[in-house]
């Protein structure tokens, strides 16, 4: 399993990161929701939201931004 890790950015927004340090997406909170919103990057450095490696899971719904139920869903898929 790849595990994966939350960097705070502000009391709304994780981002996710693999263990090499690659930026996966953000887990952001809607309302009382927290989703994950994937991204992924094009050759010249540029966010393509919902794309990388994790597009499949783009929306996935979590409790809260709690790294065990992050990679829990999402670990796997990397």
């Amino acid at each position: 399993m790849t595990a994966l890790t939350l960097t705070r950015v502000n009391a709304d927004v994780h981002s996710v990161h693999l263990p090499d340090g690659s930026h996966v997406g953000n887990l952001k909170r809607i309302g009382t929701v927290w989703k994950f919103k994937a991204v992924g990057y094009d050759e010249a450095g540029n966010i393509i939201p919902g794309g990388g490696p994790l597009t499949e899971q783009h929306n996935t719904v979590f409790a809260a931004p709690d790294a065990a139920e992050i990679n829990a869903k999402l670990g796997l898929m990397c």
